[in-house]
C-alpha cells in the first residue's frame, strides 16, 4: 500500500470490499471518442497510434508475472519480484541499473532513452538523455514515475491462492493486484507503447521501483540520496500508487516517535520509595492526547490536520513492583513542511515544563521513521496533464488529496520534483486485504493514461519506427 499505517493484524484482516463503480469502470477496448469533454483532452494521430499499442495480455501477464514473486513485507524480500521486472524491462528495450539496499533486496532504476546522444552528468554538461535545444534553456522534460516492489502479508481467509494470480469477472485477483504490482506493469506496459511507437522524447522517462514501502522505507531513503543514479533532470513525478485513477495532488506525511520513560522499582507495598514510569507515561499521553485535539480543532486544510495516536504501550516488570520502566509508540500524521524533530523536541520541552521528569523519572525521544508529505498546487501543469490524461482514457480526472502517506514525499522534498499519484487500484477497498483485486479494464486505462502522459510532458515527435 502506499501509506505508513500501523500494519494490519492479518488474523484480522476485513473481507474485501465491492470493487469501484461500474460507472468509473469503463471496460477495455479502442478508445472512446466520447469520452474527451476538454479540447486538451483530445487525442493525436500519434496519440491513438501509442493507445492501440499498449496491449491488455502483455500487461495482465507481467502483473501476474510480479503477484507470483511475492514479496511479503516483513517475512520476505523483493530480490525475485526485481528479476522478473528487469527482465521485463530489458525486453522491452529499456535502459536497467539495480542495486541491493540489503540482501536480496535491490532497489531498480529502469529507463527508456532519448535518441540523442548521451551525455555525462558531471557539473556544468547536460544530463545524459536530454535534448541539448531543452536543457539549455532549462526545461528539461524528463519524466520519473515511481513505484514499490514489496507487499503486505497475504494473511489468511483467502478464497483463492494470493500469489497465484487469477482473473475473476474482469479483476486481477492477488496480493499486490492493486498495491501495486498492476501500477508497475501498467507503466512498464506504457512506455514500452510508446517505444514501439517510435516517439522522440526531450528527456528520459524512468521507472524507479524501491523496496521496503510497505515499512521502514529503507529503500527510497537510499535512492533519493544517490540521485546521480538518474539520467538527468526530470520536471515532474507519477507515484503510480492505487487512486482510482483519481489525481492526488496532495499527501499527508508520517512519523513515528518512541518514548523510554525510566523510573526507580520498588515494592508496591510502599509504592513511595520508588517512581513509577507507567504513571510518568500516562501523563505523557495526556500531553499527546490535548496537542492531538489542538491540531485537529484548527484544521483548515484539505488535508485536514496533523494527527498523534498511541499505538503500542509496554511497561514494568510485575504487579506487586512500582515500574522501572515504560515505552510507548506513538503515531505522528505530518502536514506538508511539517519536521518530525522539531514536534519531538517540542514534545520534550512539554514533558519537562509539566513537570514529569526529574526526581527519579527520566525520559528519552527518539524519531524511529519519517515520510515527509507533500503538495503540489492545482494549477501546475502536471496536474492539468495528468487530469487531460485521465479524461481521455475515459476516466474521471478527478483531483483528490491524501490523508495517507506515500513516497512521494522523499522525491518532492529530496529531489525537488513536483509529485502527483495517479494509478489503478483502490486504497480504501482493495489495498491491504484479503482477495485483493483491480479491474484489468483499469489497468490498460491506466497504461493508457501513462503512455499519453509520456508523450505529452516528454515527448517529441515520432520520426522512427520499431
Amino acid at each position: 500500500m502506499t501509506e505508513t499505517a500501523p500494519r494490519p493484524d492479518p488474523a484480522r484482516m476485513p473481507e474485501a470490499a465491492p470493487g469501484p463503480d461500474p460507472a468509473r469502470t469503463p471496460q477495455a477496448g479502442p478508445m472512446p471518442d466520447a469520452a474527451r469533454p476538454s479540447e486538451a483532452a483530445r487525442l493525436t494521430e500519434t496519440e491513438r497510434r501509442v493507445l492501440e499499442l499498449v496491449d491488455e495480455a502483455a500487461l495482465v501477464d507481467l502483473a501476474s508475472a510480479l503477484i507470483r514473486a511475492g514479496g511479503e513485507n516483513p517475512g520476505s524480500t523483493e530480490g525475485p519480484g526485481v528479476a522478473v521486472l528487469r527482465a521485463a524491462c530489458e525486453e522491452r528495450g529499456l535502459t536497467v541499473d539495480t542495486w541491493e539496499v540489503a540482501p536480496d533486496r535491490p532497489n531498480l532504476v529502469a529507463t527508456l532513452e532519448t535518441s540523442v546522444a548521451a551525455s555525462t552528468t558531471q557539473a556544468g554538461r547536460r544530463p545524459s538523455g536530454c535534448n541539448p535545444k531543452v536543457y539549455d534553456a532549462g526545461e528539461c522534460q524528463g519524466l520519473l514515475f515511481v513505484g514499490h516492489s514489496d507487499v503486505v502479508p497475504a494473511g489468511p481467509g483467502w478464497s483463492t491462492d494470493p500469489f497465484e494470480p487469477t482473473v475473476v469477472d474482469g479483476r486481477l485477483v492477488g496480493r499486490g493486484s492493486a498495491d501495486m504490482k498492476g501500477g508497475l506493469a501498467a507503466v512498464l506496459v506504457a512506455l514500452d507503447a510508446v517505444r514501439r511507437a517510435g516517439v522522440e522524447l526531450t528527456g528520459p522517462v524512468t521507472l524507479a521501483c524501491t523496496v521496503d514501502e510497505e515499512d521502514l522505507d529503507i529503500g527510497i531513503r537510499d535512492f533519493v540520496a544517490q540521485p546521480d543514479r538518474l539520467p538527468g533532470r526530470y520536471t515532474a513525478c507519477v507515484v503510480a500508487e492505487p487512486t482510482d485513477l483519481d489525481v492526488v495532488v496532495a499527501c499527508r506525511g508520517d512519523a513515528y516517535l518512541e518514548v523510554e520513560v525510566t523510573g526507580v522499582p520498588a515494592h508496591s507495598g510502599r509504592p513511595s520509595d520508588g517512581r513509577n514510569a507507567i504513571d510518568a507515561a500516562s501523563r505523557i499521553l495526556d500531553l499527546v492526547r490535548a496537542d492531538h485535539e489542538r491540531l485537529v480543532a484548527a484544521a483548515d486544510d484539505p488535508l485536514g490536520s496533523g494527527t498523534w495516536n498511541a499505538g503500542r504501550i509496554e511497561g514494568g516488570r510485575g504487579t506487586s513492583i512500582v515500574a522501572p520502566s515504560c515505552h510507548l509508540w506513538l503515531d505522528r500524521r505530518l502536514m506538508p513542511g511539517e519536521d518530525p524533530a522539531t514536534i519531538a523536541t517540542d514534545l520534550a520541552r512539554r514533558v519537562d515544563e509539566a513537570g514529569i521528569t526529574g526526581d527519579g523519572i527520566d525520559v528519552e525521544i527518539a524519531v524511529t521513521m519519517e515520510m515527509p508529505g507533500f503538495r503540489t498546487v492545482h494549477d501546475h501543469p502536471l496536474v492539468a496533464a495528468c487530469v487531460d490524461a485521465t479524461r481521455a482514457v475515459g476516466w474521471s480526472g478527478d483531483v483528490d488529496v491524501w490523508t495517507a502517506a506515500c513516497d512521494g514525499g522523499f522525491v518532492a522534498r529530496d529531489l525537488g520534483i513536483p509529485t502527483v499519484v495517479l494509478g489503478p487500484g483502490s486504497v480504501s477497498e482493495q489495498a491491504h486485504q484479503r482477495d485483493e483485486s483491480v479491474a484489468v479494464a483499469e489497468l490498460v486505462a491506466a497504461a493508457r493514461a501513462y503512455a499519453l502522459l509520456v508523450i505529452r510532458l516528454a515527448g517529441g515527435s515520432t520520426t522512427r519506427s520499431r
